[in-house]
């Protein structure tokens, strides 16, 4: 691997590439640290410690969040943006018809995303900076006291989001890797020092026990991540009219689709952690309310969602993350269309009848392999709560869903240097 490493950083473009990754990355993180004006930085503190959902964001941010810089969104809005308009797309036949005009209809896609994401960015904006108004952390805010501060405050994340997706697309066009991921992987691996430093002071036996699973873990995720069934399909051969009269056999090569054991990626947790932290997010709210009966509810429901606390919540957590991984690799599969496009290139699986028993079979089997990834996304889902216990402490080193971030980007970036390596006849990481 370090010899790849030379062998990158010995080729000017490829090298200046690697350059210029670093450099992007290095200028958001910067960014990351620019506050904006008006925050308490105690009071923040404290709600960042009893508000799980924020820790999410503030993953998608990159850290920037629980400083409440002017990227304190990140990329999140886009993120959103982007599963709102995949899940769109097989419910709305026009957007279906644009995705599948190859690399134009793909740019249009990709306008329509990045469209989306400024009244998304908005949106959040205004109701983070109300919230956070509301619990005393951010002053001078509001439309009705203060229009000028509040306008400039949502303005600036906004922009904020837009500096970040604007670097994410720099680096992929002119660095290595997605540059998106690459911002979210640099958030997540800034963090690590300082938790390192916490356990090694407070529990350094749970320092050990985290690095442990955390090598199990990211070697159990590579193995699934990459792990795929391959279908085998053959072409048949065709007569084509040549030139001169001439007959020439087309045709006839054997291929595969490979069906990957986790086709939905990290999707699901976000889907379902998303959705076990909104109740008792908004409950805690409602604590401390004149009325006694809802002050009640919004207290029971807040114990029932606190994952420090409740196991009810990651066992609620473990089958949420199994449904939405078949859910999300449904709509993905049935956007690609195999059996159609099979049928239609004169291919064919071999013992199966194209068209309607192709499509029956290829989803038998996608449910037989899913149900393998799905099991493994929710124990990945619950391994805070495992090291928890096994622990005894709340830090984690990483968390599940930023686990499979890194290991997700690591590998994707490892592929394209090694695919760039292999075009200049160099040995890369992968042999």
């Amino acid at each position: 691997m370090l010899e790849a490493v030379r062998n990158a950083f010995r080729l000017p473009d490829l090298r200046n590439k690697l350059l210029y990754t670093f450099l992007f990355l290095v200028i958001y993180r910067l960014a990351a640290h620019v506050p904006v004006p008006g925050v308490n930085r105690e009071a923040l503190r404290q709600l960042f410690e009893q508000n799980q959902l924020l820790g999410l964001l503030d993953m998608f941010s990159g850290g920037a969040m629980s400083n409440f810089s002017v990227m304190a969104m990140g990329v999140y809005p886009y993120i959103t943006a982007q599963i709102i308009v995949q899940l769109l797309l097989p419910i709305i036949p026009r957007l279906e018809e644009i995705a599948k005009e190859g690399e134009q209809g793909r740019n249009k896609i990709n306008q329509y995303t990045t469209w989306l994401t400024v009244p998304l960015a908005a949106l959040q904006a205004f109701g983070q900076s109300t919230i956070l108004q509301q619990q005393g952390i951010l002053a001078n805010f509001g439309f009705a006291t203060h229009p000028l501060p509040t306008l400039a405050t949502v303005i600036s994340l906004t922009a904020g989001t837009m500096f970040a997706m604007w670097l994410g697309s720099l680096i992929t066009e002119q660095g290595i890797g997605n540059g998106i991921s690459i911002i979210i992987f640099g958030g997540i691996v800034a963090g690590v020092p300082q938790r390192v430093g916490q356990l090694l002071v407070s529990n350094p036996m749970a320092l050990i026990t985290f690095l442990v699973l955390t090598v199990v873990t990211v070697a159990a995720i590579v193995v699934v991540q990459e792990g795929q069934r391959r279908i085998p399909v053959q072409y048949g051969k065709r007569v084509r009219a040549m030139r001169g009269n001439r007959l020439m056999m087309a045709g006839g090569q054997s291929t595969h689709i490979p069906m990957r054991v986790n086709s939905a990626g990290m999707i699901p947790l976000i889907f379902a952690q998303s959705i076990m932290l909104f109740p008792g997010t908004i409950a805690s709210y409602f604590q401390y309310s004149s009325n006694n009966f809802v002050a009640t509810v919004a207290r029971g429901l807040t114990n029932f969602f606190n994952p420090q606390t409740s196991s009810w919540y990651w066992i609620m957590y473990f089958f949420l993350v199994i449904g939405f991984t078949y859910f999300y690799t449904d709509v993905i599969f049935r956007q690609q269309n195999l059996a159609e496009t099979l049928q239609r290139q004169g291919g064919f699986i071999p013992g199966i009848r194209p068209g309607k028993r192709t499509e029956e079979y290829l989803n038998g089997v996608l449910s037989r392999i899913t149900l393998v990834g799905a099991v493994f996304l929710g124990v990945v889902a619950i391994l805070p709560w495992i090291a928890r216990d096994l622990t005894e402490t709340q830090t984690l080193l990483i968390t599940s869903t930023g686990l499979l971030i890194v290991v997700g980007v690591v590998l994707d970036t490892m592929k394209q240097l090694e695919a760039q390596l292999l075009m200049r006849h160099y040995e890369g990481f992968i042999r």
